[in-house]
């Protein structure tokens, strides 16, 4: 199998010494890679959740080879182009009702660091002393400065402790112990917050941990009244991950600024934007410059990137996406039912299209070796997962096929008799 070593590429999340190898992949379709060797792999987790509709969608591919003949890059401010321009009208159209204007940037992370600096920049230009973040416990969004420091802290942060803020942090809202989140956030609005950042529905990173829409949309209503600004990081959950094509919608919640990427383009190409409120681009807009919103980077509003997201978004309105979607979540409820009472797993869980569990292992650390081990196990058996600590997940695009689902849980059902019983 085609496997790179002695590469100069310093790959991320990874430990080179022991890991120092990385299979070269060739090409791929659907839900499945393919090395230069022929070996094919499935994506059950969707390239790093990023591939919704499938690799290499042609309708996404074609948009990208008809807008590099025409314009490739521009300068975003003083410039504007169409494909800009009509994504952005149709973003207002498709997220809740009142997310008024678009902001481009490059990344998830990115996306969230727009986020934070537009609730400090409403405050700050509003005469008001605001300046606390609020953040969920065991919160995921991004590896950029601001958005490690809403983040959980954690080994993955601690060399860059020393310009990480600090965040009012609330506990997450496992079942049962709701009300202490409850309870927390409004202590923490009382006492005059600039924001809150969720990840609506699922803490993705910090372990696929669900919590119920009754939940989100009770916190959103406590932010208003203490006139604090929700800010949903919809990176992950965007575009039909949780079953619905923004989490938000399930919980009735319009946030007043939110985060989205990964799944904005289908995965082709980087690009994010981050939708907010009337009132906070107004908050920016005067005579004086200095009350400008100050971000940018240099492809801001890529037009290539821009025509892909165009062309994603015209897959979600003319094709059966949505019907895939429910197709995908009733085909992962049947899958991950199969370890509800196994006593060597707990917490068999799903949301939408995301199935995952836990093993009943002694080492649940994300840093633990064995979650390699999980990790070689399956990429032996052709599969792409890439479990959190002892957390195993599948997230794949939504082109997959029963068949394929069969082939990804029969393989962590082999895992489970090979980990867990032997441990």
């Amino acid at each position: 199998m085609t496997a790179v070593a002695n590469s100069p590429v310093w790959r991320p999340f990874t430990q080179h010494a022991l890991q120092p190898c990385a299979y070269k992949i060739a090409r791929a379709e659907g839900a499945w890679l393919e090395a230069e060797d022929g070996t094919r792999f499935l994506d059950a987790i969707s390239s790093w959740w990023v591939i919704t509709h499938g690799h290499c969608r042609p309708e996404i591919m074609q948009a990208i080879r008809d807008q590099t003949g025409k314009l490739d890059q521009l300068i975003f401010a003083g410039f504007t182009h169409e494909p800009a321009e009509a994504l952005a009208r149709r973003l207002v159209e498709l997220t809740p009702p009142g997310l008024d204007y678009v902001f481009y940037s490059d990344s998830g992370s990115t996306s969230v660091e727009v986020a934070i600096k537009m609730a400090l920049g409403y405050w700050r230009n509003r005469g008001e002393g605001r300046t606390r973040i609020i953040a969920l416990e065991h919160a995921y969004h991004g590896d950029t400065i601001g958005a490690m420091s809403a983040g959980a802290r954690s080994a993955f942060n601690a060399p860059y402790e020393p310009v990480l803020f600090d965040v009012a942090r609330i506990p997450f809202p496992a079942p049962g112990e709701e009300q202490r989140t409850l309870d927390a956030l409004e202590r923490f609005c009382r006492a005059e917050a600039a924001a809150c950042i969720v990840e609506p529905l699922i803490c993705g990173a910090g372990g696929m941990l669900i919590y119920s829409p009754q939940i989100l949309a009770e916190m959103k209503s406590i932010c208003a009244r203490y006139g604090v600004l929700f800010i949903a990081d919809e990176v992950m959950t965007g575009f039909g991950r949780t079953g619905t094509l923004f989490a938000c919608e399930q919980a009735g919640v319009v946030p007043d600024i939110a985060c989205y990427s990964k799944g904005l383009t289908g995965g082709a190409v980087p690009l994010a934007a981050t939708l907010c409120r009337s009132e906070i681009f107004e908050a920016h807009y005067a005579p004086d410059r200095a009350r400008a919103f100050f971000h940018s980077s240099s492809f801001t509003a890529n037009p290539i990137a821009c025509a892909a997201a165009l062309a994603n978004l015209d897959v979600w309105e003319n094709t059966d996406a949505r019907a895939r979607v429910a197709r995908l979540c009733e085909m992962q409820a049947a899958r991950i039912a199969r370890f509800a009472n196994d006593a060597r797993v707990s917490s068999a869980r799903r949301l939408g299209t995301i199935a995952a569990l836990d093993l009943n292992i002694d080492s649940k650390d994300y840093l633990s070796t064995f979650a390699l081990d999980l990790i070689r196990f399956f990429n032996a058996r052709g599969l792409v997962l890439r479990p959190l600590g002892a957390t195993v997940y599948v997230l794949p695009p939504y082109c997959v096929t029963a068949d394929d689902l069969d082939m990804a849980y029969d393989a962590i059902a082999e895992a489970v008799d090979v980990f867990v019983t032997k441990r």
